[in-house]
């Protein structure tokens, strides 16, 4: 496990946020910030300088095993500092400090403050802040401020077998639309333009406010935030997901014809142990529906191999269905044994090389179909959000992908001038297996 490289200097008090984990985490650290920067604290975000005065806190990550393991190494790597005296104070929140507080205290007993994932005003009280009610949509961005992490919702009412986010996140709580509509606002207004939407489930938004799924709704009054120019749904469950969202995204141009969708399995005796409330074939009637609705829709999933009993079998119909799908863009997880949740209950019997080895078989099968698709677009004009320059290349995404996860169009930089945050419309020249090649088009 990789850990930071910090260098030590000499410099006033501030406080250091360094986030692991998810954008939902790095969505909690910038609410931190900017409630933080509003008590007037100087904040920095994952400084690879540390002072003798700073207070770092750390925003944990408790979903599986080396997710957990890397929020450990930087609990101890930051503790080992202030035990040398180069650095203040440790403070520890999000998922794993949920978790396992009692344990982690117990372990590592030189860290300052332990918080859990909904206890931002007590983290502000241990260090002299106030939680500022007029600051809520407020953030201290930590992506570029052309796109932000757009939280709708805070915990998950699913109950599938093999996850513990509802014992570090709680229940589902939907935010209201007309909070979210001033936040989006407020970061258009501070140049963003691309709003990725995410919750540990967005299609059950709405239902414990106003009685229905409500996300068509929210996306439509999205859409007429004025400077929001694209919007991309992440993490979508596919049981009872509301059709209606589709109708916004054929109606609104800044609705990207993109969905994020995990399904984790396709087998029914793995979806009906997983406790995932779908079966196969109301699985592949989903995915057709859905291409059926929006035809240029890209549709990216996230799989989960060897779980407790998949048999060769089980894998082998997962391979046979992501072959005939085609999805646009996937991942692949290895199953990792939670202690309490349902699955936990069951033996964890494939091993850990079968697991690797059979998400390996499922990335190559991947890369195959991405390769072809890709293939598919040299030639073809697209819209393209310029992220970054590296190297001699910018780089920019379609609005068929999303950032760190997915595709990117590279554009010359010797040939071609683009500025990061704008967009631009390239003509596809060549394709590789998950990146694209093109030139500005004047």
């Amino acid at each position: 496990m990789k850990t930071k490289n910090i260098k030590l200097v000499e410099s006033q008090p501030r406080i250091n946020v360094v986030t692991l984990g998810c954008s939902k985490n790095i969505y909690d650290s910038e609410v931190l910030m900017g409630q933080l920067k509003g008590n007037a604290f100087d904040v920095v975000h994952e400084a690879e300088k540390v002072g003798k005065n700073d207070i770092v806190v750390i925003n944990t990550c408790g979903f599986i095993d080396n997710a957990k393991q890397e929020s450990i190494d930087t609990i101890l790597q930051y503790s080992e500092l202030k035990e040398q005296g180069k650095i203040g104070k440790v403070i520890v929140t999000g998922c794993l400090s949920e978790r396992y507080k009692p344990e982690l205290e117990a372990e590592i007993t030189n860290v300052d403050s332990w918080f859990g994932t909904n206890d931002l005003q007590n983290l502000l009280r241990s260090v002299g802040a106030n939680y500022k009610h007029e600051l809520i949509g407020e953030r201290m961005l930590t992506t570029p401020t052309h796109f932000a992490y757009f939280k709708i919702a805070e915990g998950c009412n699913r109950p599938c077998s093999f996850c513990a986010i509802p014992l570090m996140r709680g229940k589902h709580v939907s935010k209201p639309i007309d909070e979210l509509v001033a936040e989006a606002k407020n970061l258009a207004k501070n140049g963003t333009k691309e709003l990725i939407l995410i919750a540990q489930d967005l299609t059950y938004y709405g239902l414990d406010l106003y009685s229905k799924r409500n996300l068509d709704e929210l996306l439509r009054r999205l859409s007429d935030v004025n400077g929001i120019e694209w919007i991309r749904l992440q993490y979508a469950y596919p049981s009872g997901f509301p059709m209606e969202i589709l109708d916004a995204m054929n109606e609104r141009e800044n609705i990207c014809k993109y969905l994020d969708m995990p399904l984790q399995h396709i087998s029914d005796d793995m979806l009906k142990s997983m406790r995932r409330g779908i079966t196969k074939q109301k699985t592949i009637d989903l995915v057709n529906q859905i291409r059926d609705k929006v035809p240029t829709i890209a549709l990216r999933t996230t799989l989960i191999t060897g779980y407790p009993g998949e048999t060769e079998r089980d894998f082998e119909e997962m391979q046979q269905w992501v072959e005939e799908t085609r999805f646009d863009r996937l991942g692949c997880f290895t199953y990792s044994h939670e202690e309490k949740t349902h699955a936990f209950s069951l033996v964890d019997d494939v091993p850990d090389k079968v697991k690797q080895e059979r998400s390996d078989a499922i990335m190559e099968i991947q890369q195959g179909i991405s390769f072809e698709k890709n293939q598919q677009k040299v030639g073809n004009q697209y819209k393209v959000l310029i992220d970054k320059k590296e190297g001699n290349h910018f780089v920019g995404r379609t609005e068929f992908d999303s950032p760190e996860v997915d595709n990117e169009v590279l554009i010359d930089a010797n040939l071609n001038y683009a500025t990061p945050g704008t967009f631009v419309q390239v003509k596809i020249d060549s394709a590789e297996d998950f990146d694209l090649y093109g030139q500005i088009v004047k």
